[in-house]
């Protein structure tokens, strides 16, 4: 029996069984639609990770309050240690030869007032260094001044929303903006540039790291970015820092270095963990179409029953006979993942479109993955009621018996 006559033969029954078809295919799509749109988004997160955190560049350091091997677990998140992170200590670092500039943070949210408008931002106390290292452009203004991590300058810069909502229709440079009980020039507006290392920069205010110390009236720094000069350093330079931090802290090393490869290879283990976990709860869809599948030829065997005799009465073989079921199963199985792809990328280009900061993306091996699972699953489940039909009597097949020898 040739190849176009077998697929002939299946499209005829498709046709005639219009609504167990259907079933089979939305079975199959779902499945696949599952495993693809749960591998998209655990891989868009992850490469939304990962390109956030590489913005700081590989040879920058990130200096955390409190030590990792003291603490256990991850480094603190709240920036809390037995002493704080000060901006004596950025100095120290910042005259190392190796150390090109240092960035302190501090950060917090507060009631922002202006014109008689009011809403809660997020502030960044910092240096004129910040956005250089974050990659940030001014849209107006100027900079915070050279040297702000030394005054307590009553400036600040604001993002694109900021001054937008907070004054309309009107250019906020040279404006007083307050900050719960205290008042800040603005001589900068930031370039929009959304959301970046976690923080919507377009709602943020960024104003001088000693005027953020008072103003949350914090001593110890939140975070402490080390720009070096290059990252071929990176081995060296981390135990000469926590020796220099050990001699300013009553020789207690309490402070937790972090590198940007450091930081995406967590990132990429932990969100790799994740998405083989979504993928795998996803691919139990999979097993729910083969079954249904398994169900469809079952009783396609049973109500074909005659005409399995009269193809084996006219010397059709048993592989002949098997192989035009599982012929079948694998045309249900290869529309209904195609139907599933193409729903996926089709839900993944709206959620692309709704966020575009987000890669929303099937990556290649999820998709050829979750095709051959499909067209496996399929196959493995309708072997046996396949098998079951190659192996019937045609005698009694075509006696409405569908008894196998």
């Amino acid at each position: 029996m040739r190849l176009a006559d077998q697929l002939q033969f299946s499209l005829q029954l498709f046709l005639r069984q219009k609504f167990r078809t259907l079933m089979a295919l939305l079975a199959v799509s779902i499945g696949v639609m599952s495993v693809l749109l749960l591998t998209g988004l655990s891989e868009g997160a992850r490469q939304f990770v990962l390109q956030e955190f590489s913005l700081l560049g590989k040879d920058t350091l990130i200096m955390l309050p409190g030590r990792k091997e003291t603490q256990g677990g991850l480094p603190p998140l709240t920036g809390e240690s037995a002493r704080d992170l000060t901006l004596e200590d950025a100095a120290a670092l910042s005259r190392m030869p190796e150390v090109e500039y240092t960035v302190p943070l501090i950060a917090g949210l507060t009631e922002a007032y202006a014109g008689g408008l009011n809403r809660e931002l997020i502030v960044l106390g910092s240096n004129e260094r910040l956005l250089e290292l974050r990659g940030l452009a001014l849209q107006q203004g100027r900079n915070l001044p050279a040297g702000s991590d030394q005054i307590s300058s009553p400036v600040a810069l604001i993002g694109a929303e900021v001054a937008q909502e907070l004054f309309p229709n009107q250019n906020p440079l040279g404006q007083w903006l307050r900050l719960a009980d205290r008042r800040f020039r603005i001589t900068g507006i930031l370039e929009p540039s959304g959301v970046s290392l976690g923080t919507d920069m377009s709602n943020a205010v960024i104003i001088p790291i000693q005027a953020s110390q008072q103003l949350f009236n914090s001593p110890g720094l939140f975070r402490l970015l080390i720009k070096l000069y290059s990252d071929d350093q990176l081995k060296t330079v981390q135990p000469a820092m926590l020796n220099l931090i050990a001699s300013r802290h009553a020789g207690e090393p309490d402070v937790t270095l972090v590198t940007q490869d450091a930081l995406l290879a967590t990132f990429d283990k932990i969100l790799g963990v994740l998405t083989s976990a979504v993928v795998g709860i996803a691919a139990i869809s999979l097993l729910v179409a083969g079954v249904l599948i398994m169900n469809i030829t079952l009783i396609s065997v049973t109500q074909r029953t005659a005409e399995i005799g009269l193809l084996k009465a006219l010397g059709a073989a048993e592989n002949t006979v098997l192989g035009l079921f599982l012929l079948e199963a694998a045309l249900l199985a290869l529309a209904g993942a195609l139907l599933g792809v193409l729903f996926a990328i089709g839900l993944l280009t709206l959620g692309h479109l709704s966020w575009p900061t987000l890669p929303l993306q099937i990556p290649l091996w999820a998709l050829l993955s979750a095709v051959s699972v499909a067209l496996g699953v399929a196959l493995l489940f309708a072997w046996l009621p396949s098998r079951r039909a190659a192996r019937m009597d045609p005698v009694n097949a075509l006696r409405g018996a569908n008894s196998a020898h």
